[in-house]
């Protein structure tokens, strides 16, 4: 798969990622690491099914570094998210965890050798901008002494998406089919923390339908394409584009009424936009 097309897959899954704030509001009551549980458990069945005809359970017979790696990714940034919302203010505690777009492009010539270069920092630099106008919707945010402990947590989540983004880019010879075998258990696992912190909620009616449409997109094949666009994709403009993320959530959650438009958005749309075709720009020029 060519490098441009590689980073388009990427991308895509950070549309899909958009979708998750819509489908989460319509899980109603559902504890976090119980849907985490449910969804992931979705998304790998749906690698299982995919992966029939070529066998692709036999990609899991990997050494323990990579399954380190795979798990500890999937599972540890969404076991500290949930963990940095317990312990700091959302907004606040969000804005720490969507640093981690920004680590990618910062981390990113440590797994390619390549030369990172100024339009990447600034192009990431004005997308965090732009997250962060979505995420506290245009005020400062209060970061408080009192939830340092939640700050922190947030902040190894980004380091920990960050950290596996980058370093499956060193795993390019480990087949995507991979994925299925690090969501199932990052399932069992979400399971066990659920039983160990959160009360079991049984989902009723339109429920069911937005933990299938979390499994089978954001929390299912987002994870596929973003293995292939960290493996063989511009890394560098992988992470500026990943600040779309809120960006296009937002967008979702005003057409579905959800949400009203402001100059908030208008402003967050320019400074993303801007830092994506800014980071993209050697992409574009080789194109």
């Amino acid at each position: 798969m060519s490098r441009p097309l590689a980073t388009l897959a990427g991308f895509g899954a950070v549309m899909l990622w958009a979708l998750l704030a819509l489908f989460t509001a319509l899980t109603g009551d559902v504890p976090p690491l119980q849907l985490l549980a449910m969804c992931f458990a979705i998304g790998g069945g749906l690698g299982l099914l995919a992966g029939v005809r070529r066998r692709g359970w036999r990609a899991w017979r990997q050494p323990w570094p990579v399954w380190a790696v795979g798990v500890g990714g999937l599972f540890g940034y969404h076991l500290l998210y949930v963990l940095a919302l317990r312990a700091a203010p959302p907004v606040e505690a969000s804005l720490i965890a969507y640093l981690w777009p920004l680590l990618i492009v910062l981390f990113a010539t440590m797994a390619t050798g390549e030369r990172l270069r100024a339009h990447h920092v600034a192009g990431a630099v004005l997308g965090l901008l732009g997250a962060g106008l979505i995420v506290t919707g245009g005020r400062v945010p209060d970061l408080s002494a009192d939830h340092a402990a939640g700050y922190a947590i947030a902040l190894a989540a980004a380091f920990v998406w960050a950290g596996y983004s980058v370093l499956s880019r060193r795993l390019q010879r480990v087949r995507t089919d991979a994925v299925t075998g690090f969501c199932l258990a990052t399932s069992l696992l979400a399971t066990i923390a659920h039983l160990a912190l959160e009360p079991t909620v049984a989902p009723r009616g339109t429920e069911w339908l937005a933990i299938l449409g979390l499994g089978l997109g954001p929390v299912g094949l987002a994870f596929f394409l973003w293995d292939v666009g960290v493996k063989r994709g511009d890394l560098p403009v992988l992470g500026a584009a990943s600040y779309a993320a809120p960006l296009l959530s937002t967008l979702v959650l005003i057409g579905a009424g959800q949400a009203e438009a402001s100059w908030v958005v208008g402003a967050a749309c320019i400074l993303i936009t801007g830092g994506a075709v800014l980071a993209a720009k050697d992409l574009m020029r080789r194109r």
